[in-house]
């Protein structure tokens, strides 16, 4: 009696579930701009080596909360993603990779849109890197990437910030 009443639920159950060709509804723009882990904005950030141009999938660290939480216990970062540390008027920057597993090449951007610096960022460190002047942002990507992709000081990073 039991596996019958389990058999009827069972059926009651798949007969009212969607067929399996029914179009599930695509995710809209917004959601698709949206990282699935830290829920921040997606752009695309593009570095200009004069030979190259590279693009990331990058978050987007927009407000002092994002900014405080950087990548801090993430342990994924792809070989094209990274996060972008704006600022709203350039000033002189320093990072730290307190909490954070993976290491981070941390790029300085100047006010002209130029790298003016790349620092290794160490895994757990309380050790500062700093900006060599002031930064009009900041951009972290896996590190190692930027050697290993040919950036360096002077190479041109641009982007668009969602309005």
């Amino acid at each position: 009696m039991v596996r019958f009443a389990a058999l009827v639920i069972g059926l009651t159950l798949y007969a009212c579930s969607p067929p399996e060709t029914a179009e599930r509804p695509e995710p809209s723009a917004a959601e698709q701009a949206v990282h699935p882990v830290s829920g921040l904005p997606l752009i695309t950030v593009t570095v200009d080596t004069g030979e190259r141009r590279i693009d990331f999938v990058t978050e987007l660290a927009n407000s002092p909360e994002a900014q405080e939480q950087g990548l801090m216990f993430r342990t994924k970062l792809g070989e094209f993603e990274g996060m972008l540390f704006p600022s709203q008027t350039p000033q002189a920057r320093s990072f730290w990779m307190k909490n954070t597993p993976l290491p981070l090449d941390i790029i300085f951007v100047a006010p002209d849109g130029r790298i003016a610096n790349i620092e290794g960022g160490v895994p757990y460190s309380t050790d500062s890197v700093a900006s060599d002047g002031p930064a009009a942002a900041v951009f972290e990507i896996r590190g190692g990437r930027a050697a290993a992709l040919g950036i360096e000081p002077g190479d041109l990073v641009e982007w668009e910030a969602p309005e």
